[in-house]
């Protein structure tokens, strides 16, 4: 991985707060990705009794309701399955950046494994299509306790098209 991969740039109240170490940053949940990480993956369940694989991880089979559970580390690539915008704020208990500004939601399928709900990034010029191949990034998503003792830049994970490269 390159400098250039380890800096992440997130805008703070009209700034730049530049993190030199992507490393640092934290996970806005705690479980749902391996992290830190130079090849972070997302986490998911498998049931030792019937295979049923979920995200994320599960204390108990949604299947066969056994209580079985492994955690697995998923694959980074997959296909999009579904997609849509989301033109607006959503309401509370919403916890992302103060200043909204539209972004696309969907679904992926990771190829013989299972269909996980995600964030879309790397669509700056153009909307997702269906069947896009995409790959697992970690990206900015809001910096907690701006200013404050606490204050911390949190990431989330994402997909984004092949072609812009994953994490």
């Amino acid at each position: 991985m390159s400098d250039e991969e380890h800096i992440l740039y997130e805008v703070v109240d009209e700034r730049i707060a530049v993190t030199t170490d992507i490393q640092q940053a934290l996970p806005f949940a705690e479980g749902l990705f391996t992290w830190p990480s130079a090849s972070p993956r997302l986490l998911g369940s498998r049931c030792g009794d019937c295979g049923t694989m979920t995200f994320p991880t599960h204390s108990g089979c949604p299947r066969c309701s056994s209580e079985q559970m492994d955690t697995i580390e998923l694959g980074t690539r997959g296909t999009i399955w579904t997609w849509t915008s989301q033109e607006f704020q959503p309401p509370p208990p919403y916890a992302g950046p103060a200043e909204f500004r539209p972004y696309f939601v969907g679904y992926v399928e990771l190829s013989g494994e299972l269909i996980v709900e995600t964030y879309f990034t790397g669509y700056d010029d153009r909307t997702p299509t269906i069947g896009d191949d995409v790959a697992l990034k970690i990206i900015p998503f809001v910096t907690r306790d701006p200013g404050g003792p606490d204050e911390a830049l949190l990431v989330t994970y994402a997909f984004a098209p092949v072609e812009t490269g994953a994490l």
